[in-house]
């Protein structure tokens, strides 16, 4: 699930001016359509609606004429149940609510996917509570999740959070992109692996500790690697 707070959202009175950048920034094609408060969503724009207003129809953009209805999913939902739901009723996306009704966040067919198969097949397993896992001498995988505070405090080192909040977000940082499986950088003495992303976001990190350089150099991208054992 995405949580309420990372969802990328559009309101329900923004002008067609206010959407496209969203849309295009984002990469996505669906959208919670929210009214003055995240957590109240009323329905979901389809980012191949707004063609209709290219060029010359673009005043006559109207929000309401175009948000769909949401699906709305409790959160207590199984996932086996969700994706044959998904799959009957052709739907990509669900609003997740909570016990109050208000939105939890999103959750795709992607997600419930790959939810699944990480299930059945997770080389990377860890504890439900871990975020950090040791691999051997200086290698780590880390949730992407993994809040800078957290990481700062387990490796005894200073990564700024000002700008974000979460390893994940400081690696998609450093990139300048959503990095895919198999892309690595290196960041102040640390190598970041890709070893599990999706569409949206990296979920899963190799970290290894390497020795500091002896002058300041930018991040340096790597195009992933073939893994030979396959």
């Amino acid at each position: 699930m995405i949580p309420r707070a990372q969802m990328v959202v559009v309101e329900r009175d923004h002008e067609l001016s206010e959407v496209l950048p969203v849309v295009n920034e984002s990469a996505h094609s669906r959208f919670p359509v929210i009214d003055d408060d995240r957590a109240e969503v009323i329905g979901i724009l389809l980012a191949k609606d707004l063609l209709q207003y290219c060029g010359e129809n673009a005043p006559r953009f109207k929000m309401r004429d175009i948000v769909r209805s949401a699906v709305f999913v409790p959160e207590s939902k199984r996932l086996n149940v969700l994706l044959r739901e998904f799959r009957a009723s052709r739907n990509h996306m669900a609003i997740v609510i909570d016990e109050y009704g208000s939105a939890a966040g999103l959750v795709t067919i992607e997600d419930v996917l790959e939810q699944i198969v990480g299930e059945i097949e997770d080389e990377y397993d860890f504890n439900e509570d871990a975020f950090i896992l040791k691999r051997g001498d200086n290698k780590y995988t880390i949730k992407a999740h993994t809040t800078i505070e957290e990481f700062n405090e387990y490796f005894g080192v200073e990564f700024d959070d000002t700008d974000v909040d979460t390893i994940g977000g400081l690696t998609v940082g450093a990139f300048g992109h959503l990095p895919t499986k198999g892309e690595s950088i290196v960041v102040d003495g640390f190598r970041f692996k890709v070893i599990r992303a999706d569409s949206r976001r990296v979920r899963l990190l190799q970290v290894e500790r390497i020795e500091q350089p002896t002058g300041p150099a930018d991040p340096q991208p790597q195009a992933p690697l073939t893994d030979s054992s396959r």
